[in-house]
């Protein structure tokens, strides 16, 4: 018998994952949605062929539910769930920073929580989405989860005190580049060069050096080292990186990144 699967909370990332399931062969049928407006389930329906339902509906009906909503919200999406949810579900949770014996202590005695760590490139086919078992989640729920998220990029299984760091990591880690690109663009402008060119060029700089830190195999040292040629321009940049502490400056920030995690976790605003 086909499994049911139904994303609640259906936003940009809830859509990415419908459609990776549906693109790996899952039947429109096998697939429900719930969102908050009308108009954006009537979108989803419209667009995938998929069923739009009630939140309580869904959690009635689905075998596993994938809880896409933001982490303050996830409180009052329990309290409508847990009527519904027996222990023969499976619950994945993307919340940041929320852990699993949360939503074990408000959900039926035994009930399998995963959690999932992903980022935006989800919305490319590329993320990286890191998984974590609950206390009551066994290999056959990790497996059931990599195949709803592999469709949508790489999946990585990690402890549960590990996330935190992921979500530092790798969930953040988009924004990083984004920022990092958006200096460098405005590095190209002031050496002389119009925006969209000097945005092509570092863009393109990102993709390839990313393609070979994923398909060479190297050591990302090795592969600077090969750019960096003695007494060169390269080496003379590296320079003013290290003068000015971005090294550092890196370590701090996922640290305060994790910390904030932990927060969240702990229930700070």
């Amino acid at each position: 018998m086909s499994q049911r699967v139904a994303v609640l909370g259906t936003g940009k990332i809830g859509e990415a994952l419908v459609s990776g399931l549906l693109r790996a062969g899952k039947p429109a049928s096998d697939v429900l949605v719930t969102a908050r407006r009308p108009e954006r389930a009537a979108e989803l329906r419209e667009r995938y062929g998929v069923e739009a339902v009630g939140n309580a509906e869904a959690a009635k009906a689905a075998d596993t539910l994938i809880l896409t909503v933001k982490p303050q919200d996830m409180g009052t999406l329990l309290e409508e769930l847990a009527p519904y949810v027996g222990a023969d579900r499976l619950v994945i949770s993307g919340a940041a920073g929320v852990p699993t014996a949360w939503f074990e202590e408000r959900l039926a005695p035994g009930t399998p929580v995963v959690r999932v760590m992903t980022n935006t490139p989800v919305l490319v086919d590329e993320a990286m989405s890191v998984i974590s078992a609950g206390s009551h989640a066994g290999e056959e729920h990790l497996l059931r989860t990599e195949e709803i998220f592999k469709p949508v990029g790489k999946t990585l299984r990690v402890p549960e005190s590990q996330q935190d760091a992921a979500t530092a990591l790798s969930g953040s880690g988009p924004a990083y580049f984004y920022f990092l690109v958006e200096a460098m663009t405005d590095a190209g402008i002031l050496l002389g060069l119009p925006r969209a060119v000097a945005a092509d060029m570092i863009v393109q700089a990102a993709v390839g050096a990313s393609v070979m830190l994923r398909d060479s195999g190297e050591h990302p040292v090795k592969l600077r080292e090969a750019v960096t040629s003695p007494a060169g321009t390269t080496i003379a940049a590296i320079r003013e990186l290290e003068n000015h502490g971005v090294r550092a400056a890196l370590l701090s920030a996922l640290e305060a990144a994790r910390n904030r995690s932990q927060e969240l976790a702990s229930g700070g605003k």
